[in-house]
């Protein structure tokens, strides 16, 4: 066949493809309906996971599961939109790592809303402005991230959903060499994750100041003489900031996890889930071994276990995060529930994805 005969035999497919969408969008507004009458939630991580996953092990041509996880979750955004326009907030600006990790999980045409701080996204969802919002908890290489841990606990929203996904870092700036740079701005974190760049490039006379995202850090370095932005590559390109140096992170296997969270919103069993919880324990010989052995005597495997400060007082106090491997209505989990419910705040259960 030629190329002719090829691009007709294409567009035929794309017809079938439009058909079959709009048939799928049909049944959608049907179960949309049924979900507003039994009050049921719109968004299923643990649905969307399971349709993947099948449309993956059942693919034998040339898509692979990352290309039909983008491909639907694109459907998955459109047939929400269907069932109800909500708003996604995020941890911006546009082009920051959350960003990304927003339209990875929601699709590009949902509709999101850029916030400039962490605490800001907690707000706009308890205010009702964001339905989801979107904020890294941790980086495998450099750990939790304080501020989402701390406000965990002194919110009542709930953890939904989770992702990870792999971090590269770059070296921009408007000077042409790194000699002349004074000032270096990022967030926090980045700075740990690019420890062995920041050393070997520059000596101790260089000013770190840490900015509320890398996109911000590429905004203020654009404006700011003698300085650069260590930041995503996509935040770097959209706002014509020059690269000097590629993939400057200490790792290669640089991943962050990023959890979405609502309000009101509980997820069912999937049969693979995790939750997280916070937990504060009362002073005592054994207090925290004893809990722990609880979760061993009812064979919950514990997956992260972070002690942060309580912040409460004058003593030096500790709240306990904690994932473990299951779902918090598991008859396991219930039992030692009902004997720490003064002790244990749980934070959600959701599929596992990490």
């Amino acid at each position: 066949m030629n190329i002719q005969e090829l691009r007709i035999e294409i567009d035929k497919i794309d017809n079938k493809i439009i058909d079959l969408l709009n048939k799928r969008m049909n049944f959608v507004n049907q179960v949309g309906e049924i979900k507003k009458k039994n009050n049921e939630p719109v968004y299923r991580p643990e649905r969307e996971k399971e349709i993947i996953d099948r449309l993956s092990n059942n693919s034998k041509g040339k898509l692979n599961h990352q290309a039909i996880k983008s491909i639907f979750q694109e459907v998955f955004a459109i047939a929400r939109n269907l069932e109800s326009e909500d708003k996604i907030s995020y941890l911006g600006p546009e082009g920051s790592f959350t960003h990304q990790a927003a339209e990875n999980n929601f699709g590009s045409s949902s509709s999101f809303i850029s916030l400039n701080s962490i605490k800001a996204v907690f707000e706009s969802l308890e205010s009702d402005k964001s339905k989801f919002g979107i904020i890294p908890l941790e980086n495998n290489q450099e750990g939790i991230v304080q501020e989402t841990i701390d406000m965990l606990g002194s919110s009542d929203l709930s953890i939904v959903a989770e992702m990870s996904m792999s971090i590269s870092f770059v070296f921009a700036s408007k000077c042409k060499s790194v000699s002349e740079v004074e000032k270096v701005y990022s967030k926090d974190i980045a700075f740990k994750q690019c420890k062995n760049f920041i050393e070997e490039y520059f000596d101790e006379s260089i000013q770190l100041v840490p900015v509320g995202s890398t996109s911000r850090a590429v905004s203020t370095a654009n404006k700011t003489k003698n300085s650069g932005a260590i930041c995503s590559r996509i935040a770097a390109v959209e706002k014509g900031l020059p690269i000097l140096f590629n993939k400057i992170e200490n790792s290669s296997k640089n991943h962050t996890r990023f959890i979405v969270l609502s309000k009101n919103h509980s997820n069912k069993k999937s049969g693979n889930d995790k939750t997280s919880v916070l937990v504060r324990l009362p002073d005592g010989h054994g207090v925290l071994a004893n809990f722990l052995q609880e979760f061993h005597n009812a064979k919950i495997n514990l997956t992260k276990l972070e002690s942060r400060p309580a912040r409460e007082g004058t003593d030096f106090k500790y709240v306990f995060y904690i994932d473990f491997e299951g779902h918090y209505l598991d008859n396991n989990f219930q039992i030692i529930l009902k004997r720490y419910e003064d002790n244990i705040k749980i934070l959600g259960s959701y599929v596992r994805l990490i």
